[in-house]
């Protein structure tokens, strides 16, 4: 689901101006290809705290952003942002207070791609930093500028994007660093893996990263071989699901602190034997189009599915000693993890023994957050025979309602056109639609009107839909899936992800032959990142160990249905 990005306030360059048309000039000096291929995002502010690039949010908070698409373009010439230029949250310039203003801009380097469909599409690619515009490296940006924006002026506003942001390869955050550094780099390794499938998919050479946690004693057991449990996750630098921490580190941010408390607690019961002995996998695989692939295969994004199923995961198993059978892996996740960790088991339900999925995005599409795509004309507007009504998108726990579907859409919109924000309607967008004529997703949402197309809802029905495709293949789906289906979501889920899942239980509650066991729990008024766990602990507690309190279920059913033969010992000492 959503991304938080955490970012340092820079010092402000003090510029008196008037504008009702911005004008922005790239130096020959930032160092990208010409003509200029990309997408300009232009940021005011009236928040101090951080620069202005990091502060669009989808949410009513945010501060006002303007996007321009830029198509071999001549440097000599500005890019303009005027009063036609679609904005969010106000839709126009000329929309905005005469006023005192911070000001920012960034331009998005795109790159072309030549897709083995044939088709040519222009995109962002990830260079390290999981798919966000404000933080790639190579993008173009300028110091924040102070100015008096007035809309009924005449006087042109110039900006120069005289900034780069700097590579990440080689700093500490660079995983390859990272695990270099490491002082538990005895049970923590870190793999950089070439896809043959999806390099020839993307038309260059393309890697997925992977963090292995080794069981303790793996090298002093050269002859014991290993179940697999696979962790499903947005992009970090890092592991997960927590951080891995040999020593407790002095911490003055209590987040943070406490994050670290529950990654060395997770420590210690690894390399303690309290937990069983198994490899765990954390596989970063962002892309294009997001921070993360959905680990299945697409029209648009390629067969990661084939790809880390089977490609990488074989690869990891034999370099690394696992068992290398269905019976012998598991998987979880939470919310887009938790779509994948139960998409995986449902499209692979022969590869994996069980997942455990907690506050997944949408596992059916009548719960497309808010929207039900097959039964809403609009998903910005629902409307009766006098009345109409927004349809929301975000909600706190209590009920209040701080973005709607309608904003949240023109926002990514802002952010790319053609399905390009890398954000999260886009890349539901692009895993779940067929390609398009132009060789981008096919559009399922009108972004501008909340039209909904539902040709291409079909497919998605069709495709992805997993409750209409547990259904559908029940017959041959319901053997397999015995006793590995478990599911958690808070009932006060931020994005309404909860009405899905409880259409899944609806749904495998009437199944028959055989009669569905997967477990559903749901927690009374939590937010999205509820992952289950005892009552009597609250939602940050249970978070706090959640792999611990899910290990040892996965490896009980592995073992009660192992199959005859097969090792069940070499592993457990």
């Amino acid at each position: 689901m959503r991304r938080l990005v955490v970012a340092a306030f820079a010092a402000f360059t003090c510029v008196c101006a008037h504008a009702q048309r911005i004008e922005v000039s790239i130096p020959a000096s930032s160092g990208v290809a010409k003509p200029l291929n990309g997408h300009l995002i232009l940021v005011f502010s009236k928040n101090k705290e951080s620069e202005p690039r990091f502060q669009l949010e989808e949410n009513y908070l945010s501060s006002q952003g303007f996007g321009v698409d830029v198509v071999n373009q001549d440097p000599a010439k500005p890019i303009v942002v005027d009063a036609a230029t679609i904005g969010y949250p106000r839709k126009s310039l000329s929309d905005l207070d005469a006023g005192d203003y911070t000001v920012q801009a960034v331009f998005n380097v795109y790159e072309e791609f030549h897709l083995a469909s044939g088709k040519t599409v222009w995109l962002p690619p990830d260079k390290g930093e999981g798919q966000h515009w404000d933080e790639k490296p190579g993008n173009p940006y300028d110091a924040p500028v102070k100015v008096h924006f007035d809309p009924k002026t005449k006087t042109v506003l110039k900006l120069s994007l005289d900034k780069v942001i700097p590579p990440i390869a080689g700093t500490d955050q660079d995983p390859a660093v990272m695990a270099a550094k490491d002082p538990g780099a005895k049970w923590l390794k870190y793999e950089r893996f070439r896809s043959e499938k999806l390099s020839k998919f993307w038309g260059r050479d393309v890697y997925v990263g992977a963090w292995v946690l080794l069981p303790d004693g793996f090298d002093e057991h050269p002859d014991a071989h290993y179940p697999l449990v696979v962790y499903q996750d947005h992009y970090h630098a890092g592991f997960g699901p927590l951080p891995w921490i040999t020593k407790l580190p002095d911490g003055k941010d209590k987040g943070a602190a406490r994050r670290a408390a529950a990654g060395y607690r997770f420590f210690q019961d690894w390399t303690s034997g309290r937990l069983p002995r198994v490899i765990m996998i954390y596989v970063q695989n962002a892309n294009p189009y997001y921070d993360d692939s959905y680990v299945v295969d697409s029209a648009n994004l390629g067969p990661y599915g084939s790809a880390i199923n089977e490609e990488l995961i074989p690869f990891i198993e034999k370099k690394y000693r696992g068992l290398g059978q269905g019976w012998a892996r598991a998987t979880f996740g939470g919310s887009t993890g938790g779509w994948e960790a139960l998409a995986t088991q449902v499209f692979y339900p022969d590869l994996y023994n069980g997942t455990w999925a907690a506050c997944p995005d949408p596992v059916d599409f009548h719960g497309y957050q808010n929207i039900d795509l097959y039964n809403d004309a609009n998903a910005f507007l629902r409307k009766g025979d006098f009345g109409e009504i927004p349809i929301a998108a975000d909600r706190k726990p209590d009920g209040s309602i701080i973005a709607n579907a309608e904003g949240e859409f023109r926002f990514e919109y802002v952010l790319g056109t053609h399905g390009r924000s890398t954000e999260q309607w886009n890349i539901w967008q692009a895993v779940f639609s067929p390609a398009g004529p132009d060789g981008y997703p096919a559009q399922v949402i009108d972004p501008l009107t909340g039209k909904i197309d539902k040709q291409v809802v079909e497919y998605w029905h069709e495709h992805y839909d997993l409750n209409a495709y547990l259904q559908k293949n029940w017959a041959t789906l319901g053997p397999k899936l015995e006793g590995k289906l478990h599911l958690a979501v808070g009932d006060g889920d931020t994005y309404f992800l909860n009405n899905a899942v409880h259409d899944l239980q609806k749904s495998l509650a009437a199944s028959r032959n055989p009669h569905s066991d997967a477990e559903f729990q749901y927690g009374p008024g939590e937010p999205h990142c509820y992952t289950g766990g005892p009552a009597e602990y609250s939602m940050q507690e249970n978070n706090a160990d959640w792999p611990q309190r899910v290990l040892p279920l996965m490896v009980d059913h592995m073992l009660k249905t192992a199959p005859e033969g097969v090792d069940v010992k070499s592993w457990r000492y």
